[in-house]
């Protein structure tokens, strides 16, 4: 099959034909399916891709630590997968998720808690909606 062929099939057609990229993941972004927010951006390998549609739940590969883990497994603040889309080349996924509590690993609902804001040429950040939910060095012990 010519990869024209290959890719006007894995952009039109209906088969789940995920694009890993060359350390095997695709990017995960997770929203919450009440508000539409960006929750987090992550990564999945194959494995985390099939527990996540097999379970429910939202699975992700860590790079920094080389591990599956499935969100919320330490500290409870779960994702339930609602919808998962795929974008038009399959190297990316979209997942529609009930948050409970904190998706990100700081505390905060949100990874995105930061603005950037250009002042003059000083570009900076600023925080927004930045309260946290919890405390990560009570809840990630080590």
């Amino acid at each position: 099959m010519s990869a024209a062929t290959h890719d006007h099939d894995r952009e039109e057609g209906l088969a789940f034909q995920p694009k890993f990229d060359a350390a095997g993941l695709v990017t995960c972004v997770a929203t919450d399916v009440a508000t539409g927010d960006v929750l987090m951006v992550a990564h999945m390998n194959e494995e985390a891709l099939r527990k996540t549609i097999a379970t429910g739940d939202a699975w992700y590969f860590s790079r920094s630590r080389n591990a599956l883990w499935r969100k919320g497994e330490t500290s409870g603040q779960t994702q339930r997968v609602v919808e998962m889309r795929t974008d038009c080349d399959q190297d990316a996924v979209w997942i529609r998720v009930e948050q409970v509590g904190a998706a990100c690993h700081t505390g905060r609902r949100s990874c995105f808690y930061r603005a950037v804001k250009d002042e003059g040429g000083n570009v900076s950040l600023s925080f927004v909606d930045a309260e946290k939910l919890f405390d990560p060095a009570q809840v990630y012990r080590k």
